[in-house]
């Protein structure tokens, strides 16, 4: 398309994706693998990947409560790390249902100006 600009996240997901798979195995934590996240990343599938792993942390004492929960939520974290190996999007399914949260991911961001700027209007709230 003329004028437009087409990022090809491929990359950055398959990182994404081997993240997942090092808290899946344990050899990462999921605060630590957070962190890892491409910087200044607008892509809405890896947007939606943070929130996976940020709903996997937060479910930690269900997920020891109840093991069929816990059984179910790693399938589904094990599907995300399987697309995102391959460098596909996720299901748009799965990106709406963390769209209500997408402001709230706080990515690494770089101290580039755009990196400082994104910083800034997450913590203005704009």
């Amino acid at each position: 398309m003329f004028g437009s600009k087409s990022v090809n996240y491929q990359n950055e997901r398959k990182f994404v994706g081997r993240l997942f798979f090092l808290v899946l195995t344990e050899k990462m934590t999921i605060s630590e693998a957070l962190t890892k996240f491409p910087k200044d990343c607008s892509d809405k599938t890896i947007t939606a990947s943070w929130h996976a792993l940020c709903h996997l942390e937060a479910d930690e004492d269900l997920r020891a409560k109840d093991s069929m929960y816990k059984e179910v939520q790693d399938e589904y974290i094990e599907y995300i790390a399987h697309t995102l190996e391959k460098g596909e999007e996720l299901p748009n399914n799965i990106i709406k249902s963390y769209k209500p949260y997408h402001n709230e991911a706080l990515f690494p961001n770089s101290e580039t100006p755009k990196g400082i700027w994104h910083t800034l209007k997450k913590f203005l709230n704009v």
